[in-house]
């Protein structure tokens, strides 16, 4: 899936630009905003093997991990853990993560009718 290889390069990305946190936030914003991106990825992958019910939980939950993802990013843009730049790049695979996430939901959903 699509939307799967665009988590996993997004989780990537994230786990690079903690590297460079400082030490205080080690179990503060690092370690929820690396949680929360690889949540993405994990959440669509457990979610595939099952019913389409459950797979569009699975999808709810990697929504808002990448929702979570925003708000991290904008806490390490504002205190100038990662550049302007950096924080576009996520932004953008945000936005394409949940555009994603929505049609695959609103695909599912369709199949029932």
């Amino acid at each position: 899936m699509n939307v799967y290889q665009k988590a996993m390069e997004f989780g990537e990305i994230v786990y690079n630009q903690i590297k460079r946190f400082p030490k205080i936030e080690d179990y503060r914003l690092s370690s929820q905003f690396a949680r929360a991106a690889d949540l993405i990825a994990f959440n669509i992958a457990e979610g595939s093997g099952g019913s389409d019910a459950s797979f569009l939980n699975y999808l709810r939950i990697a929504r808002n991990s990448s929702r979570e993802c925003v708000s991290a990013s904008t806490k390490a843009y504002r205190r100038n853990y990662i550049s302007f730049d950096e924080y576009e790049i996520n932004r953008g695979y945000l936005v394409e993560i949940n555009k994603m996430l929505s049609s695959l939901m609103k695909y599912i959903k369709s199949k029932d009718n």
